[in-house]
């Protein structure tokens, strides 16, 4: 089906009208809980109060009448300096925001849009998600060709001012994409056990429909005593089988789980460079196409897991002035080689650490100082109780083994931060801030000294008196910090950067 032309800019417009289907089919979810309570607490599933199902029609065409007059009474207007929007009947609300402060325009397709061929733009501001502006729902073609068109009105084109209509991106190039096969990899290392925290929810919410009190210990008691008695009847050798296949039954709900958790998020991923950036498309209900203007990439993350990094696997995210899902990074390649992520670095702008890089480890003192920090209080306690408890004339054995876990806790501790002074690592070179920190799972940020917004030296009362010190780096979606280097290498890195961003004039930048 073809589409219209779009109106001229400036002229008021609504969306489409199957947005309003949308809306009213997507509200529905909302009208489930006051279905449900209304049929059980009627017994209506019983026939005995067969006016219920009136009501909830009744219901239903309440809710999409709300619906429709949202609708109505909801336009938007694409200006010469900013995009307005107006909504509501009897309370009125009327929204400019300028172009300058919408960080970038991304399009979203829930599963139900998604039937209809609409999507959801969004504008995302840089207000960590609670200033976003959204319109929802138009085609898939006026959502590409509005985001285009205030791109290009934000960039200044002078082309794109006159209409609405963008001309589409072209010359894209793929840089990652992952087939079917990758995919399920990916799945099977993002264990997951959320499927138990949804239907423990579950359960809360319709435990009025349960035998018990599912969150009630003597109820779990006494059905073991009752009805589970024969599991005491089978003996320590089948009782360890039992045992056994439970713990693989729940390695395979993990499983499964991060599996279809993974193919839901990352079906049919692929990265594309673009003359406006990096685009990314991802997902098999709810689909996202979201573009990252390369100029606004502050900073890379290299990131890796326990079991991923035995096998070379990698991930890379973007961290943007843009925001993705209400966080401040972008996953541009979620599972890769490192020789695969290397061509995305280098069209991001930024280089990995080469061969010949000089890394620093943090101050020996700081690491000593934690380990103590978190070590002494355990052994402390770990000698006082069985004292404590001498004293009230209690038997030695509970105490001691209650020692014995504080002081292996208390050794775990100073381990730890030994693990960590050896792993941990910072250099600086002409461009970039490189950190390396974590033990089992060890990752990489790369910042770049002339994006970098701000640099603060942090010291507490401790790290005063031993000549130490955090160095702090302004970020989009929070900071990126050293922490525990020599106060001299601090106050050197936080000149040698602030020289970086003091070289370039931004307000003279177009």
């Amino acid at each position: 089906m073809s589409e219209a032309a779009p109106p001229a800019a400036g002229e008021w417009r609504r969306t489409s009208p199957l947005s309003f289907a949308v809306r009213a089919i997507t509200g529905l979810k909302n009208l489930i809980f006051p279905v449900a309570a209304l049929l059980f607490g009627t017994n209506a599933v019983r026939g005995e109060a067969m006016w219920v199902f009136p009501a909830i029609a009744g219901m239903v065409l309440f809710s999409s009448l709300f619906t429709w007059i949202g609708w109505r009474h909801f336009r938007y207007r694409i200006g010469e300096d900013d995009i307005r929007v107006e909504r509501g009947l009897f309370s009125r609300t009327a929204r400019s925001v300028p172009y300058e402060r919408i960080q970038d325009v991304s399009l979203e397709q829930a599963p139900v849009p998604r039937l209809f061929g609409m999507a959801e733009v969004k504008f995302e501001t840089g207000a960590g998600g609670k200033d976003e502006l959204k319109i929802g729902y138009v085609t898939e073609a006026e959502g590409t060709a509005l985001r285009e068109t205030v791109r290009a009105r934000k960039s200044g084109d002078a082309a794109a001012r006159g209409s609405v209509e963008a001309a589409p991106e072209a010359g894209s190039l793929t840089l990652f994409a992952m087939d079917t096969r990758r995919l399920l990899t990916f799945g099977l290392f993002e264990f997951s056990l959320v499927v138990f925290a949804v239907l423990g929810g579950a359960a809360q919410q319709f435990d009025f429909l349960l035998p018990f009190d599912i969150w009630d210990p003597d109820n779990w008691m006494r059905l073991v005593a009752g009805q589970g008695h024969w599991l005491r009847e089978l003996g320590f050798a089948a009782q360890a089988i039992g045992a056994t296949l439970a713990l693989a039954a729940l390695a395979l709900v993990g499983l499964v789980t991060g599996v279809g958790r993974t193919v839901l998020r990352d079906y049919g991923f692929r990265l594309e460079e673009t003359p406006k950036g990096l685009r990314r498309r991802r997902g098999l209900l709810t689909r996202t196409d979201v573009v990252m203007p390369v100029h606004r990439v502050q900073a890379l993350q290299v990131t890796t897991g326990i079991l991923r990094r035995r096998w070379g696997w990698h991930g890379l995210s973007v961290v943007s002035l843009a925001q993705d899902a209400k966080a401040g990074n972008h996953v541009v390649v979620p599972f890769a080689r490192m020789e695969e992520i290397e061509p995305v670095v280098d069209v991001a702008g930024f280089d990995l650490p080469a061969s010949d890089t000089e890394w620093r480890r943090p101050s020996a003192r700081h690491r000593f100082d934690q380990a103590m920090l978190g070590a002494v209080p355990l052994g402390l306690a770990a000698l006082a109780v069985p004292i404590v408890n001498s004293r009230f004339g209690q038997p030695l054995e509970l105490p001691l083994l209650a020692s014995a876990a504080l002081l292996a806790l208390a050794a775990f501790f100073a381990v730890r931060e030994h693990f960590l002074w050896r792993r941990d690592r910072h250099a600086v070179d002409a461009r970039h801030v490189f950190v390396r920190r974590g033990w089992l799972a060890p990752r990489l940020d790369i910042a770049s000294r002339l994006k970098l917004q701000s640099v603060e030296i942090s010291q507490g009362p401790l790290a005063r008196r031993r000549g130490y010190a955090d160095l702090k780096f302004g970020v989009a979606g929070g900071s990126l910090e050293l922490g525990g280097i020599p106060l001299e290498d601090a106050r050197a890195i936080r000149r040698a950067v602030l020289g970086s961003i003091a070289s370039v004039d931004f307000s003279r930048l177009p």
